[in-house]
């Protein structure tokens, strides 16, 4: 019999999410800011969760830090929809073959597809994991949090994983203050958002384990920056929707500011959703606070890329370029505040 394949088997094949979208005005075309280049990092759930650690192995001498949540080792489906389907969501096909991944990396590496032993064992990672999510087992995350303590130089000291009990699929935040129940639920289902109402603040949790001591957002504070649609047709690749989001903290737009990619999983992208993930997850108070932009590329259904775990991938390419095009120097393109005030 022949299975269907869902938007999060889809995603996984291509690395982000496989969402419908609709069509939308272009918006404005993303900025060059002169973005600081030595503190990046990529953090992504679910299926975005697979799509950040396939970026940064991929260039990992591009990035300082890698954060996975809900999402499996690296090359897991290896794209095949049976393996997405039976080992990299579920595992009623066992465990993912770890020694084949291996193999898979080692061959990637002989052909430069992606980054170097030597940048890839510098990395800082971490891993979160719902100890009850119904969607990616929670032992596909410490198949992830294995295989990564495998390519990392000192693995005590570069690797956090953290699993929670009872929490189910999504991305944990502060329960306080809580979004509005239509948009989130408890620490287990998540609602709709998949925005978890668990006691890990995972946005800071991740971000000061990747990058060091950072300044905690002040309660309650008005958040200081703005999100702003941009316009992703200039990186024209299947899978990406029309616009992406990019929050920017006060006083980065001249540069000198660092970055954090955000990759949304299935079900949270803008045309699902709204702004709710990019507003709700916690990363832009702790990027306000700390001076670092968020890139939150948006994505769509598409045909899998055969290579998109490889620097060959057109989706692993088009990230690439927007990073490219944040760290050049401060010039034409530069974003215009929304007039809503919205913060």
């Amino acid at each position: 019999m022949k299975i269907p394949a869902s938007p999060l088997t889809v995603g996984l094949l291509l690395g982000l999410t496989a969402c419908p979208v609709a069509a939308q005005t272009p918006p404005a075309e993303l900025p060059r800011l002169g973005l600081n280049s030595e503190s990046t990092s990529v953090v992504g759930v679910s299926s975005g969760g697979y799509m950040a650690t396939q970026l940064a192995v991929a260039w990992p001498s591009r990035f300082e830090g890698l954060g996975v949540l809900a999402a499996g080792p690296w090359g897991c489906a290896q794209g095949t929809l049976g393996l997405a389907l039976g080992q990299c969501m579920y595992t009623r096909l066992g465990p993912p073959d770890m020694a084949a991944l291996e193999a898979r990396h080692r061959d990637y590496l002989e052909r430069d597809l992606v980054g170097s032993l030597e940048s890839l064992a510098s990395l800082r990672a971490f891993v979160w994991q719902g100890g009850e999510d119904d969607i990616i087992a929670p032992s596909l995350g410490r198949a992830l949090a294995e295989q990564l303590s495998g390519w990392l130089a000192d693995p005590e000291a570069q690797l956090r994983y953290l699993e929670t009990d009872g929490a189910g699929h999504g991305w944990p935040i502060d329960a306080k203050p809580r979004v509005a129940p239509s948009e989130e639920d408890d620490c287990q289902s998540g609602n709709s958002a998949y925005l978890l109402a668990c006691d890990p603040d995972i946005a800071g949790e991740a971000l000061t384990w990747l990058h060091g001591d950072l300044t905690p957002p002040e309660p309650d504070a008005k958040l200081a920056g703005t999100l702003t649609r941009f316009d992703q047709s200039a990186f024209d690749t299947k899978g990406f929707a029309d616009s992406g989001y990019l929050f920017v903290p006060e006083g980065c737009e001249m540069g000198g500011c660092d970055l954090t990619i955000a990759l949304h999983g299935c079900g949270m992208a803008s045309e699902t959703l709204g702004e709710t993930f990019m507003r709700h997850n916690g990363l832009n108070a702790w990027a306000g606070a700390n001076h670092r932009v968020v890139l939150y590329p948006q994505a769509e259904a598409s045909l899998a890329n055969p290579l998109h775990d490889s620097r060959q991938g057109s989706q692993v390419s088009a990230l690439m370029a927007m990073i490219d095009r944040l760290e050049a120097p401060v010039g034409a393109g530069l974003l215009t505040p929304r007039v809503d005030g919205a913060q």
